[in-house]
């Protein structure tokens, strides 16, 4: 746990929402498949909040210097995490009534249950940063206000406000944004169960509002793509999940127009049929539509997933946006066009993934402890100076095949009536046999580290 921690403070949520990305470099893959990484995170974080093991962080002396960070999600949990270890004073800013931010409010407890999330921003919480809780900006306080009182401000409110469709109806009643939806749900507000729902997207937030919906029972839930299913951006085994669990997906089909009754309310949705054409700047092909080729479905919800902007509104006009509404940012720096005001994560248009706003995180926390030390950026620093605790192993890794181990899965019928956890954790046993398969190349690092401390020893002698 504790060297998880050094590079990732939120072991918890990773080991059960990340999308794997380190995977595809895993070394081990080359062999035969590689290591299951954030498996073996969340086997140990859950076995030391089972066994309420809390490890000590190694911080830095206590400076004077405090920061405000505004925002309790992935981006700046992670920004407190590592000021909070190089010493500094971390207050953090929350509209919520309950820190997470979207990992708390936007992703369902059948994927991230509350208690590990929890634990995760209790670690954080016994390192000295301060969270306070239904405190929004522009509302119970200002940027200005915030610039006055701490030495540097930290930007990472995410992105939650809805895109527009574009399409006649969106007015009518029945019309719910995912986001919109899953913050009501997932902080134990009610909603009136739909029937028949529409989920228009392709992406994580529509997964997570077609398998909660389901939960609560709808009969009839689809999703609706513009693209075919190779190109959806939601994270494969989620799609799977939903695939099983019966919902109905519709290809190459995007909204024309939502159809309300003489009440105003949702009756049904108009689709047309596209065909995927020439490629766009995405790298991908882009799909048009088929003349004359439309569908209607009829639908007592229609819930719009096709993309989010930050509530820069929130902020003032003191800060410069593009056109798309995102936060501008130096690319190097994440600083703002305020002084001493850096943004990360969704709001500056970044990938809407739970590590790449940690990344965010970890890269401002980095950009304010230069400016708050008057560093240039030349100037080489490191910035978390990790222990030493270098092991020589006397046997190494065996190079053969080695089945990676496979985590199990409530069954379909058990899952879709509650919200419990679909993915189990591994036993002890699974957990040594796939950290087993593990190739170790780290010891690459550690060793040349390892070398040169010998040759510097060696001169001092």
């Amino acid at each position: 746990l504790r060297v998880i921690r050094e590079s990732n403070p939120l072991p918890s949520v990773c080991g059960r929402v990340c999308h794997r990305p380190c995977e595809a470099k895993c070394r081990r893959g080359q062999l035969d498949e590689p290591a299951a990484i954030d498996d073996l995170k969340r086997f140990v974080a859950d076995y030391a909040m089972k066994n309420h093991i809390m490890l000590p962080v190694m911080m830095d002396r206590k400076r004077d210097e405090s920061v405000a960070i505004v925002g309790s999600g992935p981006a700046g949990l992670t920004c407190a995490y590592y000021l909070a270890r190089k010493g500094y004073s971390v207050t953090i800013y929350e509209s919520l009534p309950v820190a997470g931010g979207m990992l708390a409010a936007g992703i369902p407890a059948y994927r991230l249950p509350r208690e590990p999330l929890n634990w995760d921003i209790d670690q954080i919480r016994a390192m000295g940063v301060k969270i306070h809780l239904n405190t929004t900006i522009g509302k119970d306080f200002s940027l200005s206000e915030l610039q006055e009182k701490y030495d540097a401000v930290f930007l990472g409110i995410g992105a939650w406000k809805s895109a527009p469709l574009g399409i006649p109806g969106e007015q009518f009643e029945g019309v719910v944004p995912a986001l919109e939806l899953l913050k009501t749900i997932n902080l134990g507000g009610t909603i009136e169960v739909p029937k028949n729902v529409v989920i228009l997207g392709g992406g994580n937030a529509a997964m997570d509002s077609a398998r909660t919906l389901l939960r609560l029972g709808s009969e009839v839930v689809n999703i609706v793509y513009r693209r075919t299913h190779s190109e959806m951006p939601a994270i494969p085994e989620e799609i799977e999940d939903a695939e099983r669990e019966g919902i109905i997906f519709h290809y190459l089909m995007a909204p024309l127009e939502i159809v309300g009754d003489e009440k105003g309310k949702v009756k049904a949705i108009k689709l047309q049929r596209m065909r995927l054409s020439e490629f766009d700047r995405s790298g991908r092909k882009r799909p048009t539509p088929i003349e004359g080729a439309e569908m209607m479905i009829e639908c007592d919800m229609v819930v719009p997933a096709v993309g989010q902007m930050p509530k820069i509104d929130e902020l003032g006009d003191s800060l410069q946006s593009d056109r798309w509404g995102n936060v501008i940012v130096n690319h190097y720096t994440l600083l703002t066009s305020k002084p001493g005001v850096f943004a990360g994560g969704d709001m500056i248009g970044a990938e809407a993934t739970v590590v790449n706003a940690m990344a965010y995180g970890k890269k401002a926390a980095y950009s304010i402890h230069q400016y708050l030390r008057n560093l240039k950026g030349d100037e080489e620093e490191e910035f978390i100076a990790e222990p030493e605790r270098m092991r020589i192993i006397e046997e190494p890794p065996v190079l053969q095949e080695i089945k990676r181990v496979y985590i199990s899965e409530l069954p379909v019928r058990e899952r879709i009536c509650s919200f419990a956890e679909v993915k189990m954790c591994m036993s002890e046993a699974e957990a040594r046999r796939e950290a087993g398969r593990c190739l170790r190349c780290d010891l690459e690092k550690k060793m040349k580290r390892l070398h040169q401390l010998v040759a510097v020893e060696e001169e001092e002698q």
